[in-house]
């Protein structure tokens, strides 16, 4: 089997952690404000792609995406392509907006678009469970399947050894925090 469910259980332990998590201050976490423009690649959560689109990303962001080895999730890219079947088609400004979605879309390149495999949805499993279970956000609130995707976005950049770059701190730090040894770039919209 291409999940090995007691070594992931061993390595994370999500049954030693009772107390709720807590986000760590900024001063303990990495940002895009700090990073030299020339390092090791990124990976981009949802957040990125929207925030560039909506011109909300700060100077340190736009250089690192200019300078920086950038690889992109199909989780992110299925983010995306929601629009395409939940916004309205007689909405006089959804033709606008999937237009430019497929913009954004149809620039990613092929080589650089990855898939998590089938360790990466066992192990994202548990991650977003224990992050439910320990963050203390309501049940029933649409947390679960977003934890599951940043999960999966997280265990992509260990896997090629990449950063993510996100404007999600709280989620992020918290995955950071169960799971150590994936770089996050963080930062906020402008």
């Amino acid at each position: 089997m291409p999940f090995d469910l007691q070594g992931t259980l061993r390595r994370l332990k999500p049954h030693k952690r009772l107390e709720r998590i807590t986000r760590r201050p900024d001063s303990e976490l990495a940002w895009a404000s700090g990073e030299p423009l020339i390092g090791g690649a990124l990976i981009l959560d949802t957040s990125v792609y929207l925030d560039v689109l909506q011109a909300r990303t700060p100077a340190a962001v736009d250089e690192l995406l200019t300078y920086r080895v950038c690889h992109h999730s199909a989780v992110c890219l299925a983010e995306l392509t929601h629009v395409f079947g939940r916004l309205n088609p007689a909405h006089p400004s959804t033709s606008g907006v999937l237009q430019t979605v497929r913009g954004v879309i149809e620039d990613i390149p092929p080589h650089r678009l990855q898939a998590p495999d089938t360790a990466m949805w066992g192990e994202a499993g548990m991650l977003a469970g224990a992050l439910v279970r320990l963050s203390g956000v309501p049940k029933g609130a649409g947390h679960e399947r977003k934890y599951l995707n940043d999960a999966l976005i997280y265990l992509q950049a260990r896997s090629i050894g990449a950063s993510v770059l996100t404007g999600n701190v709280g989620d992020f730090d918290f995955l950071n925090q169960l799971a150590p040894g994936v770089p996050i770039i963080l930062y906020r919209q402008t």
